[in-house]
């Protein structure tokens, strides 16, 4: 019987940090962009410690909803926005972006980061959403599916009069993150 390589979703350990991170992959926008704000937060596995590698990524509409076609993620400059950023966690769990306060996409949606999580001992990644605070569930028919005791696990908390906004994620345990199973047909 041949033997087979695994593949990355078959491999299981903090490889992560070799090759995927990459200088700027957390800055949406520069520091100085007029509208400029701080997504931050902890991932923390079951046990409630700090996950030190795990990667997150984001994608986003702009401030006006609209989801960007620009090529560049890689080698944008300051001004641009492609909507997606890479920020791995560091010793102490923490992860962060540099990016814009997102529109909503379309009628009826509440504006939203798309975050997806990869760390040690998942095998595939993670996908959920950090909603704004304070969105309403009836203005987005996702948020609004959510049991009501469990949404908060799907909301920022603002910090500093709106100019940042922290969102943590919880693999595990009693404050475990809602994550959401996509379907090809349904994306």
């Amino acid at each position: 019987m041949p033997e087979f390589a695994c593949t990355p979703a078959q491999t299981v350990g903090p490889f992560l940090g070799l090759g995927l991170p990459y200088p700027g992959g957390g800055d949406l926008v520069g520091a100085g962009h007029p509208r400029a704000v701080r997504l931050h937060g902890t991932v923390f596995d079951g046990a409630g410690d700090a996950v030190p590698d795990a990667l997150i990524e984001i994608w986003q509409p702009d401030g006006a909803g609209r989801i960007p076609r620009q090529p560049g993620s890689l080698r944008r400059g300051a001004t641009a926005f492609t909507g997606w950023g890479r920020s791995a966690t560091g010793p102490a769990g923490r992860y962060g972006f540099t990016t814009v306060v997102p529109g909503a996409a379309g009628p009826g949606r509440a504006p939203f980061f798309a975050v997806t999580v990869f760390a040690r001992g998942l095998l595939n990644r993670l996908f959920t959403r950090a909603y704004l605070p304070g969105a309403d569930p009836d203005a987005d028919p996702m948020l609004a599916a959510i049991d009501p005791a469990r949404r908060a696990t799907l909301l920022c908390v603002a910090e500093n009069g709106g100019a940042g906004y922290r969102f943590d994620i919880h693999l595990q345990g009693p404050n475990e993150t809602v994550f959401l199973t996509y379907r090809d047909d349904r994306r």
